[in-house]
């Protein structure tokens, strides 16, 4: 390998890849400095050759005044103050990314000034060994780290990795012979992992090494597997002997997060390369909904990329109150439905978000106030108010009655949820009812005298979540009829989702608002403010990337957005004309909501489009801003 110090028109693409500078090689040029560093000299010329100052008979200036000058740097470090142990990390982490952007010279410098080491020699000579495929001086070298690893059982690991990677670059190459030799006498005798020696047996039998490298999901041998080698043994190594990869990076990435993760008001998904990320400036994201008072040019510019706050559509089909939204799972379809006795699936256009009628379902005698999409959005079940005693299971792609279950006259299915595995659902009311079935609406279970109001199914497909008459959510077991107690409210819980995750829960609670639980804690965690909830069913939801968004209709005729950490609304959204019974983030568009309401509407909020100094004037009659 190159060791640092090289003149820059030397070749650097097998190091640019490398997580920290090679410094503690020696050569024939050169010796290694205690910090791991090679010699500032090099053929006897000095390092800062580059800038056009040499030492010798021809050169403009003296060997003497050379080593005066020397000997005066030396002293004046040594009057420097000793740096302290975060200093030394920030100056082994700047030195490790210049090198990885090949200024080696540059990274000797630094080290050599500041009388630090970027990793330990012995570090830097496994590196070297690894990189030029010598396997059995990396072997060596392991014996020298194992006085500095926290874990005796990593040198086994270790070496593992190191034959892994030997063997699999002898069948590359067509040495079958040597590779088996290594599988049988060094591979073996570890007595690690024998799962993955029996994996690596079975690549003997590929027959050219394209066909090794597809069923190994290796990228063959080189600097790129290399690389992809040294990052994982470097997680058996302590950071003070040789750096995690890319750590600067890493660090400036976890930065950017939190910053972004602070905000009220980010939607999109962090880049992973930071190539749109200014590191000179704090994230901001601009408040939105003051778009009239603030200057055109930047007026909401990052918000009207990302956020729902303007109404691009009105849906007016229904002609009746509209109680229920919901987008499907894959965010390609709204399902709406209506006391019009009637539900409208419409299809959302990839390209430009508008959504369009595809088909409606009809036939909901006591109206629609409840919807659930099947896990693979190929079916759709809709329920009824208190009265109805139905429910109907549609197919979404032909528009067919698959199922109209009901169990007796005198039920009660007001609320539906999925089983994970899409063959069952689960249903209930306020009546007592609450029964398990599959497809063809047969029953499997039933849990008697369970006033039902809400339900959901939790992904470990055993655990159904139900909130009652007595103010609480309780989970039920439907395989051992087991049930527990998992939130307690001191008023009627409305309705209730979930996260994706299933850790949180939101709760619309009577004449309390919107609340947010933890679910595997018990604890209640937020209480938002501004919205008006009485005793009313509104449904809310989470939303945006990552569900960092709350959402909630309003019996004020509002639409209430919050970020999950902030209790104050960061946006409300105006239009509708009576009460808000429902809000449904698109899960794939972060940027597309729907609401339903008593006027009979059904409202599409997307982001807002850029704007002239008239149009920002009517926008604002549609949002208004709250400080948070």
């Amino acid at each position: 390998m190159q060791a640092n110090g090289a003149g820059q028109g030397q070749e650097s693409s097998d190091l640019s890849c490398l997580n920290s500078a090679q410094n503690g090689e020696s050569s024939s040029a050169g010796g290694t400095h205690s910090n791991g560093l090679l010699s500032s000299t090099n053929n006897g010329n000095n390092v800062g050759t580059n800038n056009g100052a040499t030492t010798g008979p021809n050169s403009g200036t003296s060997t003497a005044s050379t080593a005066s000058g020397s000997g005066s740097e030396v002293g004046s470090l040594k009057k420097k103050k000793r740096l302290s142990q975060s200093e030394e990390d920030v100056i082994r982490l700047i030195g490790q990314h210049l090198h990885g952007l090949g200024l080696n010279q540059t990274v000797d410098l630094l080290m050599q000034e500041s009388g630090c080491r970027l990793e330990h020699p012995s570090a830097t000579k496994f590196r070297s060994h690894v990189m030029e495929g010598e396997w059995d001086k990396a072997e060596n070298d392991l014996n020298e780290l194992r006085a500095l690893m926290r874990s005796p059982n990593a040198i086994v690991r270790m070496k593992f990795l190191l034959l892994q990677q030997k063997y699999l670059e002898y069948l590359e190459d067509g040495k079958v012979l040597e590779a088996l030799q290594v599988l049988r006498a060094e591979l073996t005798p570890l007595k690690y992992n024998t799962d993955r020696i029996h994996v690596l047996s079975g690549y003997l039998m590929c027959s050219h090494a394209e066909d090794l490298r597809a069923k190994a999901e290796w990228e063959g041998k080189g600097t790129a597997s290399r690389c992809r080698l040294l990052d994982k043994l470097q997680t058996y190594l302590p950071p003070s002997v040789m750096l995690p990869p890319r750590r600067l990076q890493t660090l400036l990435l976890q930065a950017v997060e939190l910053q972004r993760e602070r905000c009220l008001y980010h939607n999109t998904k962090l880049d992973s390369s930071m190539d749109s990320v200014s590191l000179l400036l704090d994230h901001t994201c601009s408040r939105p909904l003051t778009l009239a008072n603030l200057p055109l040019s930047w007026s909401c510019s990052a918000y009207r990329k990302q956020f729902p706050c303007y109404t691009q559509q009105i849906l007016t089909e229904h002609c009746n109150e509209v109680w229920f939204c919901k987008f499907s799972n894959d965010g390609t379809k709204l399902a709406t439905g209506s006391k019009d006795t009637t539900v409208i699936i419409w299809q959302v256009d990839p390209e430009n978000h508008q959504v369009k009628l595809m088909r409606t379902l009809e036939g909901h005698a006591y109206g629609v106030s409840y919807l659930a999409w099947s896990p693979d959005d190929a079916y759709l079940i809709a329920c009824g108010p208190d009265d109805c005693s139905e429910l109907w299971l549609w197919s979404v792609q032909t528009g067919e009655l698959r199922t109209k279950m009901s169990q007796s006259h005198e039920d009660s299915l007001t609320s539906v949820a999925w089983n994970p595995d899409g063959k069952r659902f689960v249903t209930g009311g306020q009546r007592g009812q609450f029964y398990q079935c599959d497809l063809d609406g047969n029953l499997l279970d039933s849990w008697e005298g369970v006033r039902v109001q809400c339900l959901w199914c939790l992904s470990d497909g055993r655990t159904v979540l139900a909130s009652d008459t007595h103010q609480r959510i309780r989970g039920y077991n439907f395989e051992d009829l087991t049930d527990r107690n998992i939130v307690q409210e001191d008023h009627p819980i409305m309705s209730f989702t979930v996260s994706k995750n299933g850790r949180l829960a939101l709760l619309n609670v009577a004449t309390q608002g919107v609340h947010l639980w933890d679910l595997q804690d018990r604890v209640l965690v937020r209480k938002y403010q501004g919205v008006t909830q009485g005793f009313y069913t509104i449904h809310s939801c989470f939303g945006g990337h990552n569900e960092d968004f709350i959402a909630s209709g309003s019996e004020d005729h509002k639409v209430y957005i919050w970020h999950r950490r902030s209790e104050l609304p960061i946006a409300e959204l105006t239009g509708h004309t009576r009460t808000v019974n429902c809000v449904s983030w698109n899960p794939a568009i972060p940027g597309l909501m729907a609401s339903a309401s008593d006027d009979g509407t059904v409202r599409i909020w997307g982001p807002a489009p850029f704007l002239d100094t008239q149009e920002a004037d009517g926008l604002n009659e549609n949002c208004s801003n709250m400080d948070s």
